[in-house]
């Protein structure tokens, strides 16, 4: 069996990797964590073949987890009403991991971020694995370093299965968790190289070298990324295009009122009018052609010093999320020049 992960860069062609993976006769489970990637999926698939191939299934993880794999093996035992996305109450309410409490809400919903440690302490992994190999003959998981927590474990234990898997993800997107609960994972994407071991130690071989060329940002927008913000990504391409940091207030306003440009905000992103969206939540898209990263305060001041690279990993992240949603142009724009469109 091919058990490997494949570490990529922003722009590579993850997606297309995947797709290009299956066949009209493909018996394929591809998972994905944020919704926005699930219709994606399932619309390049569509695009491929003019639907969706009968032994080919794109879930969500967290529908796979109920859908696939709770409902079947523990529905029968586990009386419940659906997945409870709040945080369990971990820090007030000491519980063994026996207790039914521990994973169940008062209104009989599971947490979300405990629903695969249930897994474990019923001991029905074995069984899932065995659910995997009778209907599917390879797993594709897209967005890999999204998953943490619990969740993560999962993903080494059903690592188990007798069937190819092929992981893909970008370290340096990690913007959001699949879970937290705890200290379970807590310094997981604290450090490369220990994340990659990980996976080693699971019995992934690893991939670095496949998809480390983005084919969406020119070699100017890389050369930025890696000599400010301090991450590795190089490109296809051999075209140049402009990163432009806009130290005038009539030129920023002439960016913001361009229908054509979008604005791209640290966080509140909806307090301001037009075409706009916050640095983390464009994860994944591709439309973009030029785009305006807004730096708030403390970003601001960190470009002025040249210590991007010093920003909270998560801050960090999400920044290049951003930067690297340009296909061509990439202008930077301090929001202290846009407070006067701010609703």
């Amino acid at each position: 069996m091919d058990k490997r992960v494949i570490f990529a860069v922003a722009g590579s062609g993850k997606t297309s990797l995947i797709i290009d993976k299956i066949s009209q006769n493909s018996r394929c489970l591809i998972l994905t964590y944020t919704e926005n990637n699930f219709k994606n999926l399932k619309h390049r698939i569509f695009e491929k073949f003019g639907c969706i191939p009968s032994g080919v299934k794109v879930y969500t993880y967290f529908t796979f987890i109920y859908s696939f794999c709770f409902k079947p093996l523990l529905g029968h035992q586990v009386k419940i009403k659906g997945i409870c996305w709040e945080t369990p109450p971990h820090f007030t309410l000491r519980l063994k991991r026996s207790d039914g409490r521990f994973y169940i809400d008062k209104h009989k919903r599971l947490y979300h971020n405990r629903i695969a440690k249930l897994f474990e302490q019923r001991e029905i992994i074995g069984e899932i694995n065995e659910r995997i190999e009778k209907y599917f003959d390879h797993i594709c998981i897209d967005e890999v370093q999204d998953f943490g927590g619990h969740d993560f474990n999962f993903l080494t234990q059903i690592a188990k299965a007798n069937v190819d898997q092929l992981l893909v993800g970008d370290f340096y997107q990690h913007t959001f968790d699949t879970s937290r609960d705890g200290n379970t994972n807590k310094a997981l994407h604290t450090c490369y190289t220990k994340y990659k071991q990980r996976f080693i130690d699971a019995g992934f071989a690893i991939d670095s070298e496949t998809l480390s060329h983005s084919y969406r940002c020119s070699s100017t927008v890389c050369n930025f990324v890696k000599g400010n913000i301090g991450i590795e990504v190089s490109s296809h391409r051999e075209d140049a295009t402009s990163v432009e940091f806009v130290d005038r207030e009539d030129r920023a306003a002439e960016l913001f009122n361009c229908n054509e440009t979008v604005k791209l905000f640290y966080q509140a992103s909806h307090k301001y009018p037009g075409f706009t969206s916050n640095w983390g939540a464009t994860k994944g898209e591709n439309h973009y052609n030029d785009v305006c990263v807004v730096l708030n305060a403390t970003t601001m001041e960190k470009y002025s010093k040249d210590e991007l690279n010093d920003l909270p990993s998560s801050t960090k992240n999400k920044l290049y999320v951003a930067c690297t949603r340009a296909n061509r142009h990439l202008f930077l724009i301090p929001e202290r020049y846009l407070s006067a469109f701010k609703k």
